[in-house]
């Protein structure tokens, strides 16, 4: 050989390992003929045994080892891992019982399109055409934002595996949190679709423009400030499917008052599945105040003392460096989402966890109880002077921005 062997003594048994790399290499460069192995990995049992492998290595790596060595031991928040996992049960609940849609009662994009292989295929499309012809540039221009943060769903999915206590290390992992990750996931991935689809029929878009910025906005990523931390992370998302909510509920009114039925139908199903899922994390935080009032609050104070980001605000379609900004100054003069929609939305949740009654809490966690319910009251004296001062700024001139996604009319 190569580079010769070498003898490994134990007891009176000599094992011979070759120390070539021969041994590790793929089975398909060993041999063309397939293999079936138990150790599902590129070692050949032939050459190596399992035995062998884990005197030599130290370890396994056969799927069942694989999964528990991938399984965390140490954690950044244990005590938040620990309440977590007690939470499993409820998490089951939302899956099997509460929340998800699977298989044949699953609600699907084509469901609100026109069918193509059907005889009437020109008919629908008109309709569709007919109707989204009605819809002025600056509610296109929400949608259309809206349908861009739907698309980047791939991060958010990325974003929740790394709640500590909630992830999915091997991608199929049988755990509550990681088959509640994956259904949301699948839910949330028909959003995305059934927009982009409604907008390409509707021909009123730039589809390459878009497609850029749904790249650019995956390509950026997404920090909400999280830190792993899955106390955190059920807070953003509560805060998050709420707003979502909203925002599709008010572009759905304003399609179906500007004639657009097939829009309004469509928004409106989005709607409710964020309302769905916005139960789903509420109740997750709710359940944690239970467990421990304190950590949530110290937690949800401070994440208030900064602001909730919001996940598209990357967003870019490699030319406007400001087109998230602009994107969010139509939707909050259109009252699609606004500084007092975020204002109702802390109101809400201060309500929803009950957070006046709370009782038993430490000197610091009643500090933060008392902030936070005043919090709301704040924000919307805020929201209505920020919103007042837009208003008298722009009575006699309303500054227009031009958008390459409707082919650069400004909206």
């Amino acid at each position: 050989m190569a580079f010769g062997t070498v003898l490994l003594k134990k007891g009176t048994a000599t094992m011979m390992v070759a120390s070539s790399v021969m041994a590790f290499q793929s089975p398909s460069l060993l041999t063309r003929q397939s293999r079936s192995t138990a150790l599902n990995v590129a070692v050949d049992p032939e050459t190596v045994t399992k035995e062998e492998y884990r005197d030599i290595c130290g370890v396994d790596f056969d799927s069942e080892t694989m999964e528990q060595r991938l399984t965390r031991t140490s954690y950044l928040y244990p005590k938040h891992v620990e309440v977590i996992e007690d939470l499993s049960p409820i998490a089951e609940a939302m899956v099997d019982d509460i929340l998800l849609e699977t298989g044949d009662k699953a609600w699907q994009p084509q469901d609100y399109l026109p069918d193509l292989t059907g005889d009437d295929w020109v008919d629908g499309i008109k309709d569709v055409r007919d109707q989204a012809a009605m819809i002025p540039d600056d509610v296109l221009v929400v949608l259309i934002g809206d349908m861009v943060t739907e698309e980047a769903l791939p991060t958010y999915q990325t974003l929740l595996n790394t709640f500590e206590g909630c992830d999915d290390p091997t991608g199929t992992t049988d755990s509550a949190w990681a088959r509640w990750s994956r259904g949301w996931t699948s839910e949330e991935n028909r959003h995305g679709d059934l927009l982009n689809k409604y907008l390409y029929l509707g021909g009123r878009c730039d589809m390459r423009s878009i497609e850029v910025t749904i790249q650019h906005l995956i390509t950026s990523g997404f920090n909400p400030g999280a830190q792993k931390d899955p106390y955190r992370g059920f807070v953003y998302t509560s805060f998050q499917e709420r707003a979502t909510k909203i925002s599709h509920g008010n572009v759905g009114k304003l399609a179906r008052d500007y004639g657009d039925k097939n829009l309004g139908k469509i928004c409106a199903k989005i709607a409710g599945d964020e309302g769905r899922h916005e139960k789903a994390y509420q109740r997750f935080v709710s359940e944690i105040l239970e467990r421990d009032a304190d950590g949530l609050l110290h937690v949800f104070g401070d994440m208030m003392r900064g602001q909730i980001v919001m996940p598209a605000e990357l967003m870019t379609d490699g030319l406007d460096k400001d087109l998230y900004e602009n994107f969010s100054n139509v939707a909050q003069r259109l009252g699609v989402y606004t500084a007092l929609d975020y204002a109702e939305i802390m109101e809400h949740l201060v309500k929803t966890w009950d957070l006046e009654h709370l009782e038993g809490l430490s000197s610091e966690a009643e500090k933060e109880r008392e902030y936070l319910c005043k919090l709301p009251g704040r924000y919307r004296k805020l929201a209505e002077r920020s919103m007042n001062k837009k208003k008298k700024a722009t009575e006699d001139e309303i500054p227009l921005k031009s958008f390459n996604w409707i082919y650069g009319r400004q909206a």
